[in-house]
């Protein structure tokens, strides 16, 4: 049912959502120092409060997507706005750091059920003609969120208190719950009436949280390595019996039939992989290796989010005029382009140098990301868009993990635990090097991986 539906509401509505979780997430780091002082946090709790939010995400994501098939995407998307805001506003109240940790494990709850349901609506209201437009937008809105977040997030709190920053979460929200309700009065339930698989859900869900503990706790322990195993080995058997399911929260038929959707979610696996450890190794760079303060490697570090941001709905369009597999397939050359020319940098590398690199991986990730979500979305019958969106997040949950895994083995291995000093420069920059290289052949992969679904 898809009257009385407005594509621009709906493009605000799932803009605003988009923008408002990555804002929140990236703009809740720069909090995380004022919260730890007010409420007396460890080092650890205040971990906790980013990684209890993403762990709550990686969760819910799927199972969100596979309940908004059943009941209806409108729904799911119109209660995480709800619960979204709500938690909002009880973190802006929050009396202690335990408070903080729970409101944002719930909130995270909310944020699945946006992230899995909102791309699925757009592409349900939207004609093929017109999704890459509409999708490029979508993604524009997540990368503004992730660039303002650490300034403007930044100065509320140095002028308002950390607080602040989820009072903003409020009006926003509450915006968006309203304009749902008036303008979104569409529903999209192709799964209607079957059953929901709650085992598969739980099997899924243990295994993601073995995973990310284990990822975490890498560089502390040797026995995160047996619950990284253990969460690969959840995830096999989740796979298997998915297999068996007649109604299953995953059909793993779309990667056996259909290879289109697997080569294209394999390929945004891989992109994730090789693109989310970059800030890390360069924001380190930047301050340890030329010296510069927070604020000027965060002037420097913006230039891809914004390259992205403002490139994307161009790009969403270019994949409405052309073969959206084949525009993916640029950006992730373009990727790798950037991070082969980032495998030969020193500590005498130009600023000049850094930004072209910049700007290379923020051009191609934004010919890659829309254009491939497309390809995803536009893959298969509309009773699984909803698990295709929730799927594409979690293996970008699944990306990054990958990618801060191999960064935690490569530190352990060249820095032997040691600080980033003058004496271990070139330790690091070896670690750097060495990971960027890893990356670059991560997305060769991803390169073959969508070259392979455009051969008829």
């Amino acid at each position: 049912m898809q009257q009385n539906v407005s594509r621009g509401a709906t493009l605000f509505a799932v803009g605003t959502a988009s923008f408002l979780m990555p804002f929140m997430l990236s703009g809740v780091g720069v909090a995380l120092p004022s919260i730890g002082r007010e409420l007396s946090a460890s080092a650890i709790q205040l971990s906790l409060v980013e990684t209890a939010y993403m762990l709550s995400v990686s969760i819910f994501m799927l199972t969100m997507g596979r309940l908004g098939d059943i009941h209806g995407r409108r729904r799911i998307f119109h209660w995480g706005i709800a619960v979204f805001t709500l938690m909002g506003g009880l973190l802006s109240q929050a009396w202690s750091i335990q408070a903080i940790i729970g409101f944002r494990f719930l909130q995270g709850i909310g944020g699945a059920m946006i992230a899995a349901t909102g791309m699925a609506i757009v592409v349900s209201v939207f004609p093929p003609e017109q999704r890459g437009k509409a999708l490029g937008m979508i993604v524009a809105c997540v990368y503004a969120g992730l660039s303002c977040g650490p300034f403007i997030g930044g100065a509320m709190i140095t002028a308002l208190g950390w607080r602040s920053l989820f009072y903003m979460c409020v009006p926003l929200g509450v915006s968006s719950f309203f304009l749902v309700s008036w303008k979104l009065r569409g529903e999209w339930a192709d799964a209607k009436g079957e059953p929901f698989d709650w085992k598969g859900a739980a099997v899924y869900a243990c295994a993601i949280v073995l995973l990310i503990f284990g990822a975490a706790n890498l560089d502390h322990a040797r026995w995160s390595w047996g619950l990284i195993f253990a969460g690969i080995a959840g995830l096999w058997m989740f796979v298997a019996m998915e297999a068996h399911t007649k109604y299953p929260v995953l059909n793993v038929g779309l990667f056996h039939n259909n290879r289109v959707f697997a080569l294209s979610s394999l390929a945004a696996l891989l992109n994730y992989a090789a693109t989310f450890g970059v800030t890390f190794f360069f924001s380190l760079y930047l301050q340890f290796v030329k010296g510069m303060s927070p604020e000027q490697a965060g002037a420097v570090l913006i230039v891809q989010p914004i390259a992205q941001a403002l490139f994307s709905p161009l790009c969403g369009r270019l994949s409405d005029r052309y073969s959206a597999a084949g525009v993916a397939t640029g950006g992730m050359a373009l990727c790798a382009a950037g991070l082969g020319v980032s495998t030969a940098i020193s500590a005498s590398t130009s600023l000049t140098v850094l930004v072209v690199i910049f700007l290379l991986l923020g051009l191609g990730f934004a010919l890659f990301s829309s254009p491939n979500m497309s390809v995803i979305m536009g893959s298969v019958a509309p009773r699984y868009l909803g698990v295709a969106s929730g799927l594409v997040g979690s293996m970008r949950t699944l990306g990054m993990m990958t990618s801060m895994t191999i960064i935690t083995v490569l530190l352990s291995v060249f820095m032997k635990g040691h600080s980033i000093t003058f004496e271990t420069q070139t330790d690091f920059l070896m670690t750097m090097r060495t990971g960027l290289a890893c990356f670059c052949l991560l997305c060769g992969g991803g390169i073959l991986c969508s070259i392979g679904r455009l051969r008829r």
